[in-house]
């Protein structure tokens, strides 16, 4: 047991009678403050098998491709295959990576592997010590700051009411999406991210894609550029979060997606809403309030930073998938296949047969 650990359990005995909901979770946890320190490699091993095609089949599974020199760095992804065609392609408009197999008619149990290699680390951000990070690119900015209207403007008005600061504006966006929002489980996978049906909806409840998706869409309603990350957890949380990490090699359903402002002076800001809401709605032992110590200390620590323990993919949305007729995706997060033309369930692994596991090199 780490010392810190041990403090805080024994600090957490005497508190018991005060606060007993506190006292019970405290004994699990360091204090949650992701530093830039030592970068992790890791291997990330998709592998999917079309089982029983009975015809031509294709598929497009997403590979590590944003890079960011102060906390990712993604190496070539390698493959084997019984593909009778397979590239490496990227989206024109976002430069989404991904590969893309296709078989013929003929292609016994279409398979394919691909191992991809990521360095990562964690990141934080000092906000009283402005850097003099370099503006975004017009056409970034451009990108990066297309507003919805309606809804979405109407309620980042009200949010940011009397606030000229961007950081501010950025900070008070988060913490109304924290209060406001909530992890529903009955959410498929990590959601649709459509900021404007779950304002529309009047239940702000959903998983990692609708929920920080609502802090990007509000965040450029109000003038700050955002976007949404996806990616997926590799590693067990360093700080004792159970909800926070990936706790075992296999990752398939392990996908999450975060968010980042950009603020002058400080480029791209890392702020994770969703995760509070899930330490929330997953951390032992359960029935946790925005008022848990816990609670605090993750919702305190995610604007600003987050742990080296994932691995973002890309941050491109309605995806066109080259070779397909049947229309983009909302984002590229999950492997995509087809079978003569019919996309498959993406979010039924088992059904779709393919897995997702993770190794970190030198652990």
């Amino acid at each position: 047991m780490q010392r810190r650990r041990f403090l805080r359990s024994v600090l957490a005995v005497s508190a018991a009678v005060a606060a007993p909901r506190v006292a019970a979770a405290l004994p699990m946890y360091d204090p949650f403050s992701p530093q830039p320190d030592r970068w992790r490699t890791f291997d990330l091993t998709t592998t999917i098998e079309l089982a029983r095609a009975n015809g031509p089949a294709a598929a497009w599974i997403p590979v590590p491709a944003l890079s960011a020199a102060s906390w990712i760095k993604p190496a070539a992804s390698r493959w084997k295959t019984n593909a009778t065609s397979v590239k490496l392609v990227r989206d024109p408009a976002s430069a989404t990576a991904m590969i893309y197999a296709q078989w013929a008619t003929s292609a016994a149990a279409p398979a394919i592997e691909i191992v991809s290699r990521v360095a990562t680390r964690d990141r934080t951000t000092d906000f009283k010590k402005p850097g003099t990070a370099a503006d975004l690119l017009p056409a970034d900015r451009l990108r990066y700051s297309a507003a919805a209207a309606g809804i979405v403007t109407d309620t980042a008005g009200k949010i940011t009411a009397g606030i000229t600061n961007e950081l501010d504006k950025a900070r008070a966006i988060y913490e109304w999406v924290v209060t406001n929002t909530f992890e529903d489980p009955n959410v498929p996978g990590c959601g649709t991210g459509d900021a404007a049906a779950l304002l529309t909806g009047g239940k702000l409840g959903g998983k990692s894609a609708d929920i920080n998706g609502l802090f990007v869409a509000l965040a450029r309603a109000a003038g700050l550029p955002a976007r949404v990350l996806y990616g997926i957890r590799v590693a067990p949380s360093a700080f004792g979060y159970a909800s926070l990490g990936a706790n075992g090699p296999d990752v398939t359903h392990a996908q999450h997606c975060r968010a980042e402002v950009y603020l002058g002076g400080f480029g791209w800001v890392p702020a994770d809403a969703a995760d509070v809401r899930h330490v929330i709605a997953a951390e032992p032992p359960g029935r946790l309030t925005l008022d848990d110590q816990v609670v605090i200390d993750a919702r305190t620590a995610l604007f600003g930073a987050w742990e080296t323990n994932w691995i973002a993919y890309n941050d491109g949305q309605n995806v066109q998938l080259p070779g397909s007729s049947l229309g983009p995706v909302p984002f590229l997060l999950y492997p995509q296949a087809e079978i003569s033309n019919a996309r498959l369930n993406s979010l039924a692994a088992e059904k779709f047969r393919y897995t997702i596991a993770v190794s970190e090199l030198g652990a």
